[in-house]
């Protein structure tokens, strides 16, 4: 349809269960493409099924304080700063702020606070630029 899929976020909570799906294109999303996809992604998911029970489809631009997925998106989103939860500690600590300096080898480094951290992209549970 000639959109990216930027990310997936799926979050189970019963009948109230929400698949977020992100789009993103270079001039930008708008609402109706929001409905564009969400009605095609609509009658996949009912065709092959998924998901067991019940969930609210979502369809959304990834926004200014976009979510970051991949170590791909880290780094076209060099030099902007991030908000970083992590899934374990490292060096005491989930949650980190900085600028994202580089990604190497599975490793995204920031600058928080004028200190260098390397984090394993595998460890990053959630990640959003900051605008």
């Amino acid at each position: 349809m000639g959109y990216e899929l930027w990310g997936v976020e799926y979050y189970p909570k019963g009948k109230a269960s929400v698949l977020r799906i992100y789009i993103d294109n270079e001039s930008g999303i708008t609402l109706d493409d929001c409905t564009r996809v969400s009605g095609q992604l609509a009658g996949v998911l009912d065709v092959h099924d998924p998901i067991r029970g019940q969930y609210e489809l979502e369809v959304s631009s990834p926004g200014l304080d976009r979510p970051l997925f991949t170590l791909e998106q880290f780094a076209r989103y060099q030099g902007f700063q991030v908000k970083l939860r992590l899934r374990t500690k490292l060096e005491g600590r989930k949650n980190f702020t900085g600028r994202i300096d580089m990604v190497s080898n599975g490793m995204v480094r920031i600058i928080d606070d004028g200190i260098t951290i390397e984090i394993p992209g595998e460890e990053i549970d959630k990640a959003n630029v900051k605008q």
